[in-house]
Protein backbone atom coordinates (compact mmCIF):
# COMPACT_ATOMS: atom_id res chain seq x y z
CA UNK A 1 0.00 0.00 0.00
CA UNK A 2 1.39 3.39 -1.02
CA UNK A 3 2.15 5.81 1.78
CA UNK A 4 2.07 8.85 -0.50
CA UNK A 5 -0.02 10.79 -2.92
CA UNK A 6 2.24 12.57 -5.39
CA UNK A 7 1.63 14.96 -8.25
CA UNK A 8 4.00 17.12 -10.28
CA UNK A 9 2.21 20.38 -11.05
CA UNK A 10 4.81 21.30 -13.63
CA UNK A 11 8.53 21.05 -14.29
CA UNK A 12 10.67 23.02 -16.73
CA UNK A 13 12.76 26.18 -16.83
CA UNK A 14 9.42 28.05 -16.62
CA UNK A 15 8.57 26.61 -13.22
CA UNK A 16 8.89 23.62 -10.92
CA UNK A 17 6.51 22.48 -8.21
CA UNK A 18 5.16 19.17 -6.93
CA UNK A 19 2.72 18.11 -4.22
CA UNK A 20 3.53 15.26 -1.86
CA UNK A 21 0.93 14.10 0.62
CA UNK A 22 1.31 11.51 3.37
CA UNK A 23 -1.14 10.65 6.13
CA UNK A 24 0.10 13.43 8.40
CA UNK A 25 1.70 15.97 6.07
CA UNK A 26 1.13 17.80 2.81
CA UNK A 27 4.15 19.52 1.30
CA UNK A 28 5.29 21.31 -1.83
CA UNK A 29 8.63 20.50 -3.41
CA UNK A 30 9.70 23.90 -4.72
CA UNK A 31 7.31 26.75 -5.56
CA UNK A 32 8.43 27.90 -8.97
CA UNK A 33 5.12 29.11 -10.37
CA UNK A 34 3.16 32.18 -9.36
CA UNK A 35 1.14 31.85 -6.18
CA UNK A 36 -2.03 32.07 -8.28
CA UNK A 37 -0.90 29.22 -10.52
CA UNK A 38 0.06 27.03 -7.57
CA UNK A 39 -3.30 27.66 -5.91
CA UNK A 40 -5.10 26.78 -9.16
CA UNK A 41 -3.17 23.52 -9.31
CA UNK A 42 -4.01 22.70 -5.72
CA UNK A 43 -7.69 23.43 -6.38
CA UNK A 44 -7.66 20.93 -9.23
CA UNK A 45 -6.46 18.36 -6.70
CA UNK A 46 -9.25 19.36 -4.29
CA UNK A 47 -6.99 21.35 -1.98
CA UNK A 48 -6.18 24.90 -0.94
CA UNK A 49 -2.90 26.49 0.06
CA UNK A 50 -4.05 26.25 3.69
CA UNK A 51 -3.95 22.46 3.33
CA UNK A 52 -0.20 22.66 2.68
CA UNK A 53 2.01 22.29 5.73
CA UNK A 54 5.43 23.07 4.29
CA UNK A 55 7.51 23.99 1.25
CA UNK A 56 10.89 22.36 0.64
CA UNK A 57 13.16 24.38 -1.63
CA UNK A 58 15.95 22.83 -3.67
CA UNK A 59 17.56 26.20 -4.43
CA UNK A 60 16.76 29.86 -4.94
CA UNK A 61 16.41 30.23 -8.72
CA UNK A 62 13.14 31.81 -9.84
CA UNK A 63 11.84 28.68 -11.57
CA UNK A 64 11.90 27.05 -8.12
CA UNK A 65 10.90 29.94 -5.87
CA UNK A 66 8.79 32.46 -7.83
CA UNK A 67 5.64 31.56 -5.91
CA UNK A 68 7.00 32.83 -2.59
CA UNK A 69 5.20 36.23 -2.69
CA UNK A 70 1.89 34.62 -3.59
CA UNK A 71 1.90 31.91 -0.93
CA UNK A 72 3.64 33.69 1.93
CA UNK A 73 0.35 34.87 3.44
CA UNK A 74 -0.77 31.27 3.99
CA UNK A 75 -1.30 30.39 7.63
CA UNK A 76 1.04 28.04 9.49
CA UNK A 77 3.17 27.29 6.43
CA UNK A 78 6.68 26.02 7.19
CA UNK A 79 9.57 26.90 4.88
CA UNK A 80 12.51 24.50 4.64
CA UNK A 81 15.88 25.26 3.04
CA UNK A 82 19.52 25.45 3.98
CA UNK A 83 20.77 28.81 5.23
CA UNK A 84 22.33 30.03 1.98
CA UNK A 85 19.23 29.25 -0.07
CA UNK A 86 16.94 30.82 2.54
CA UNK A 87 19.00 34.00 2.69
CA UNK A 88 18.98 34.36 -1.09
CA UNK A 89 15.20 33.84 -1.29
CA UNK A 90 14.68 36.44 1.45
CA UNK A 91 16.78 38.92 -0.52
CA UNK A 92 15.24 38.06 -3.88
CA UNK A 93 11.63 38.52 -2.74
CA UNK A 94 12.18 41.00 0.09
CA UNK A 95 10.55 38.60 2.52
CA UNK A 96 11.73 37.53 5.97
CA UNK A 97 10.10 34.12 5.95
CA UNK A 98 9.93 31.99 9.12
CA UNK A 99 12.53 29.51 7.93
CA UNK A 100 13.26 26.08 9.27
CA UNK A 101 16.87 25.82 8.21
CA UNK A 102 18.72 22.56 7.80
CA UNK A 103 22.34 21.72 7.17
CA UNK A 104 23.11 20.27 3.76
CA UNK A 105 23.69 16.53 3.95
CA UNK A 106 21.49 15.84 6.97
CA UNK A 107 18.35 13.86 7.74
CA UNK A 108 15.45 15.15 9.85
CA UNK A 109 11.76 14.51 10.49
CA UNK A 110 8.68 16.53 9.65
CA UNK A 111 5.52 14.87 10.99
CA UNK A 112 5.48 11.36 9.49
CA UNK A 113 8.11 12.19 6.87
CA UNK A 114 11.81 11.51 7.20
CA UNK A 115 13.66 13.89 4.88
CA UNK A 116 17.21 13.47 3.68
CA UNK A 117 18.80 16.30 1.72
CA UNK A 118 22.06 16.02 -0.19
CA UNK A 119 24.32 18.33 -2.15
CA UNK A 120 24.02 18.59 -5.92
CA UNK A 121 26.25 20.50 -8.32
CA UNK A 122 24.40 23.52 -9.71
CA UNK A 123 25.22 27.20 -10.18
CA UNK A 124 23.32 28.40 -7.16
CA UNK A 125 24.13 29.13 -3.53
CA UNK A 126 23.78 25.60 -2.13
CA UNK A 127 21.45 23.41 -4.21
CA UNK A 128 20.13 20.13 -2.82
CA UNK A 129 18.19 17.08 -3.83
CA UNK A 130 15.76 15.30 -1.51
CA UNK A 131 14.63 11.85 -0.48
CA UNK A 132 11.27 11.79 1.27
CA UNK A 133 10.62 8.62 3.29
CA UNK A 134 7.30 7.62 4.84
CA UNK A 135 7.12 4.23 6.53
CA UNK A 136 9.80 2.91 4.22
CA UNK A 137 8.40 4.22 0.93
CA UNK A 138 10.90 6.62 -0.63
CA UNK A 139 10.63 9.32 -3.29
CA UNK A 140 13.73 11.11 -4.59
CA UNK A 141 13.68 14.53 -6.27
CA UNK A 142 16.86 15.26 -8.24
CA UNK A 143 16.87 18.09 -10.79
CA UNK A 144 19.20 20.97 -11.68
CA UNK A 145 22.46 19.09 -11.50
CA UNK A 146 25.34 19.45 -13.89
CA UNK A 147 26.88 16.15 -12.91
CA UNK A 148 25.70 12.85 -11.47
CA UNK A 149 28.02 12.60 -8.45
CA UNK A 150 28.69 9.67 -6.17
CA UNK A 151 26.84 11.55 -3.40
CA UNK A 152 23.70 11.63 -5.53
CA UNK A 153 24.08 8.00 -6.56
CA UNK A 154 24.41 6.95 -2.93
CA UNK A 155 21.24 8.70 -1.83
CA UNK A 156 18.99 7.45 -4.62
CA UNK A 157 20.22 3.86 -4.73
CA UNK A 158 17.17 2.29 -3.05
CA UNK A 159 14.28 4.69 -3.64
CA UNK A 160 10.90 3.53 -4.94
CA UNK A 161 10.14 6.60 -7.06
CA UNK A 162 12.80 8.68 -8.80
CA UNK A 163 12.27 12.14 -10.25
CA UNK A 164 15.34 12.95 -12.30
CA UNK A 165 16.36 15.66 -14.72
CA UNK A 166 16.90 15.08 -18.43
CA UNK A 167 17.25 18.71 -19.37
CA UNK A 168 18.72 19.13 -22.82
CA UNK A 169 19.69 17.48 -26.08
CA UNK A 170 23.32 18.40 -26.78
CA UNK A 171 22.84 18.91 -30.54
CA UNK A 172 19.78 21.10 -30.01
CA UNK A 173 21.58 23.16 -27.38
CA UNK A 174 24.68 23.65 -29.54
CA UNK A 175 22.57 24.70 -32.54
CA UNK A 176 20.30 26.99 -30.54
CA UNK A 177 20.46 30.79 -30.68
CA UNK A 178 21.31 31.01 -27.00
CA UNK A 179 24.43 33.00 -26.08
CA UNK A 180 27.61 30.93 -25.98
CA UNK A 181 28.12 31.82 -22.32
CA UNK A 182 24.71 30.35 -21.45
CA UNK A 183 25.36 27.23 -23.51
CA UNK A 184 28.64 26.72 -21.69
CA UNK A 185 26.95 27.18 -18.32
CA UNK A 186 24.27 24.61 -19.12
CA UNK A 187 26.81 22.07 -20.40
CA UNK A 188 29.12 22.59 -17.42
CA UNK A 189 29.51 20.50 -14.30
CA UNK A 190 27.29 22.97 -12.39
CA UNK A 191 24.65 23.33 -15.08
CA UNK A 192 22.10 20.73 -16.13
CA UNK A 193 22.00 17.02 -16.93
CA UNK A 194 21.74 16.21 -20.64
CA UNK A 195 19.81 13.33 -22.21
CA UNK A 196 23.15 11.60 -22.84
CA UNK A 197 24.26 12.08 -19.23
CA UNK A 198 20.96 10.75 -17.96
CA UNK A 199 21.22 7.73 -20.24
CA UNK A 200 24.71 6.90 -18.97
CA UNK A 201 23.45 7.06 -15.40
CA UNK A 202 20.46 4.82 -16.15
CA UNK A 203 22.63 2.13 -17.71
CA UNK A 204 24.63 1.98 -14.48
CA UNK A 205 21.68 2.33 -12.10
CA UNK A 206 20.83 -0.84 -10.21
CA UNK A 207 17.90 -0.50 -7.87
CA UNK A 208 15.66 -3.48 -7.14
CA UNK A 209 13.31 -1.24 -5.13
CA UNK A 210 12.54 1.08 -8.04
CA UNK A 211 8.90 1.23 -9.08
CA UNK A 212 8.75 4.30 -11.33
CA UNK A 213 10.84 7.08 -12.87
CA UNK A 214 9.65 10.57 -13.79
CA UNK A 215 11.85 12.47 -16.24
CA UNK A 216 11.67 16.16 -15.30
CA UNK A 217 12.96 19.67 -15.98
CA UNK A 218 13.01 19.13 -19.76
CA UNK A 219 14.06 22.22 -21.70
CA UNK A 220 11.34 23.72 -23.90
CA UNK A 221 13.90 25.17 -26.32
CA UNK A 222 16.70 22.61 -26.34
CA UNK A 223 14.98 19.26 -25.93
CA UNK A 224 11.89 17.33 -26.97
CA UNK A 225 9.81 14.89 -24.91
CA UNK A 226 10.17 12.41 -27.79
CA UNK A 227 13.95 12.51 -27.42
CA UNK A 228 13.69 11.83 -23.69
CA UNK A 229 11.23 9.02 -24.39
CA UNK A 230 13.70 7.40 -26.77
CA UNK A 231 16.58 7.83 -24.32
CA UNK A 232 14.53 6.21 -21.55
CA UNK A 233 13.44 3.29 -23.72
CA UNK A 234 17.06 2.61 -24.68
CA UNK A 235 18.55 2.94 -21.20
CA UNK A 236 16.01 2.11 -18.48
CA UNK A 237 16.17 -1.32 -16.94
CA UNK A 238 13.71 -3.60 -18.73
CA UNK A 239 10.22 -3.40 -17.25
CA UNK A 240 10.75 -0.15 -15.33
CA UNK A 241 7.70 2.12 -15.72
CA UNK A 242 8.58 5.70 -16.57
CA UNK A 243 6.86 8.98 -17.40
CA UNK A 244 8.28 11.82 -19.46
CA UNK A 245 6.84 15.04 -18.02
CA UNK A 246 6.03 17.43 -20.87
CA UNK A 247 7.57 20.85 -20.11
CA UNK A 248 4.56 22.55 -21.70
CA UNK A 249 2.05 20.71 -19.50
CA UNK A 250 0.57 21.77 -16.20
CA UNK A 251 -0.86 18.93 -14.11
CA UNK A 252 -0.08 16.23 -16.66
CA UNK A 253 -2.39 13.39 -15.64
CA UNK A 254 0.21 10.62 -15.39
CA UNK A 255 2.84 12.81 -13.69
CA UNK A 256 2.02 11.41 -10.28
CA UNK A 257 -0.09 8.88 -8.42
CA UNK A 258 -2.70 8.65 -5.70
CA UNK A 259 -4.72 11.81 -6.37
Amino acid sequence: MKQFKFQILGTSSSGNCAVLRSREACILIDAGFSGKRIKEGLATLGMTIDDVDAVFFTHEHADHSAGVPGISSAKNLHYFANKLTAAEINTRYKRALPWSNFTTGTTFDFRDLRITNFAIQHDSQDAVGYVFDCAGEKIAWVTDLGKMTNVVRKHIQNVNTLVIESNYDLKMLNESTRPEELKSRIRGSHGHLSNDDCGVFLREYENDSLQQIFFAHISKECNLPQKVQQMAQENCRAGTPFVVVDPNAFLQKNAGFGF
